[in-house]
């Protein structure tokens, strides 16, 4: 029996790869993307604080909506304080729902992220299509909403189909967030007739990832930031045998609050003071500009 593959990659063991550096000859790119979503009212779906409640949830509802009305405003003044980029992982619906929002990450200039459409909906459930056509979408009103048009892309609930990659490629994406599968770039392999017939992969964590960690091992925020804490130890002292990137996921539902708050204002504010001249502070898109310049084999 053959067992199934995806075909986009082979296997390639970090320890057998050609060393490589970040710009100016860092060793650990750093990033920290922030997960702005939009939710589709009395529908299901979406991180729930306890359980889903009967239609119309609105414990749940509201709850999310408080990252996008407090939140995430409690975490770019922090981001401001410590003078650290961020990559917005934006729902297309924001645009429309809360400009503020991509307003404030545009006034930052900080790297927009395509994040679908919404994360009421799961894009890998959709004929290819459907799926092209909000990826598509989604791209071009985060474009006019930024004046920018996103080069990156998440898929709401890490939710792809067989075609993403091959619909991304086409779309003229150069780099996906959805695989949780290294700590370096890997080039993926496309099968359409317009692209560049391969996309890259940059890191994305579901470990350091408020949603898993909290909502799913029902983790609090002064474990989170530990997490966060320990992995930056461990990343530092690997960095002189192997670059990497050591990506942080942050929802402002979930870190936003005001008691999960203070921990991360800490361990992010310790990351900044340790960190030494080895240590980029850095976004996917330039992980990504950065990586086509080089030739690691």
């Amino acid at each position: 029996m053959t067992l199934s593959h995806h075909g986009r990659y082979a296997f390639r063991p970090i320890t057998e790869r050609p060393d490589f550096t970040w710009p100016e000859g860092r060793r650990l790119a750093i990033y920290v993307a922030i997960n702005v979503e939009w939710f589709a009212f009395g529908e299901e779906g979406g991180a729930v604080l306890a359980q889903a409640n009967e239609m119309p949830d609105v414990l749940n509802y509201a709850w999310r909506d408080y990252g996008n009305r407090v939140g995430i405003w409690r975490m770019l003044e922090l981001l401001d304080r410590l003078e650290l980029p961020s990559a917005a992982l934006l729902n297309a619906e924001v645009c429309d729902q809360a400009p503020q929002i991509v307003d404030a990450f545009v006034a930052r200039e900080d790297e927009i992220v395509a994040h679908g459409r919404t994360n009421s909906i799961a894009p890998g459930q959709l004929s290819r299509a459907d799926e092209k056509a909000m990826i598509e979408g989604a791209r071009d009103r985060l474009a006019r909403a930024t004046g920018t048009v996103p080069r990156g892309y998440l898929a709401p609930l890490i939710s792809e189909s067989v075609h993403t990659p091959d619909l991304l490629d086409e779309l003229g994406f150069s780099y996906l967030m959805d695989w949780a599968h290294d700590e370096q770039p890997v080039w993926f392999d496309t099968q359409t007739s317009k692209g560049a017939g391969r996309i890259l992969s940059v890191p994305y964590p579901q470990e350091l990832n408020d949603v898993p960690q909290i909502v799913g091992r029902r983790q609090e925020g002064a474990g989170f930031a530990d997490m966060i804490r320990s992995a930056f130890e461990v990343h530092l002292a690997e960095c002189a045998t192997r670059p990497s990137v050591m990506g942080i996921a942050l929802h402002p539902y979930l870190m936003g609050q005001a008691h999960r708050f203070a921990h991360l204002a800490k361990v992010l504010t310790e990351l900044k003071e340790k960190a030494g001249p080895e240590v980029w502070f850095t976004t996917p898109g330039r992980i990504d500009r950065h990586w086509r310049g080089l030739d690691p084999g």
